[in-house]
């Protein structure tokens, strides 16, 4: 029975926390706008839009504005990641496991496709991802569950048999909302308890092996089954 796993990308492939919120300080330095690591803690993992418009006055922007700003922070995190690419301990190491034991593997991320391509060039593994989804993909960011439902629909697997490895509380609601199996990482900026909505919590990428995942995967399937019987 064929498998996925589906990652989000910032804090979970690359330990990007430090880089978006200096290209998110330097964003506001240069447009006369305040940005706190507060801030940049509480929205961290949705899309810049969304960040842009819950933070700064977008009342007195217009669409084009808003674009433009979007698209600058986004030009400058890649400057940074390029300059110094933080790959996330063990990312590298668990793809290549993932697909030796014949797992599918996805990208669902509220990221731009520029930031995916990067990263996924960066990691040398753009080859072992039969799906991508960006936030150029959707119409909601995570804890909107269509990203992960958009992704499973493109690697053709049933969402039930999928599971996300995600960092932020967001994203661990959207996986849940999509039915699928869910691992929150606890990386840069991120603790055990804003993940404890997760089906398994986990400090570093090299906790995760594919039976892990497969038993994860099945657990929650049995689980979801049983409760379903029961009603």
């Amino acid at each position: 029975m064929e498998r996925a796993v589906l990652f989000d990308v910032d804090g979970v492939l690359v330990d990007s926390f430090e880089a978006h919120f200096q290209s998110w300080l330097r964003l506001a330095e240069e447009n006369g706008f305040s940005f706190t690591r507060e801030d940049f803690t509480a929205t961290f993992g949705r899309t810049s839009r969304d960040i842009i418009a819950a933070l700064w006055p977008v009342d007195h922007l217009d669409a084009e504005q808003i674009r433009s700003l979007d698209d600058r922070k986004e030009a400058l995190f890649r400057g940074l990641v390029a300059a110094d690419f933080p790959a996330m301990d063990g990312a590298a190491e668990l793809i290549d496991a993932l697909v030796e034991a014949g797992f599918r593997l996805a990208v669902g991320s509220s990221g731009p496709p520029e930031n995916i391509s990067l990263v996924l060039q960066r990691l040398g593994r753009e080859k072992a991802f039969a799906a991508v989804v960006t936030g150029m993909d959707v119409t909601a960011g995570k804890p909107d569950p269509q990203v992960y439902l958009l992704a499973a629909e493109r690697l053709n697997i049933e969402p039930e048999r999928c599971a996300v490895v995600e960092d932020a509380p967001a994203g661990i609601a959207a996986a849940r909302a999509a039915n699928m199996a869910s691992v929150g990482l606890a990386s840069t900026g991120r603790t055990v308890q804003e993940l404890r909505q997760a089906d398994l919590v986990v400090h570093c990428l090299r906790e995760l092996t594919p039976q892990v995942i497969h038993e994860l995967i099945d657990q929650q399937r049995a689980q979801r089954t049983g409760a379903r019987t029961q009603r």
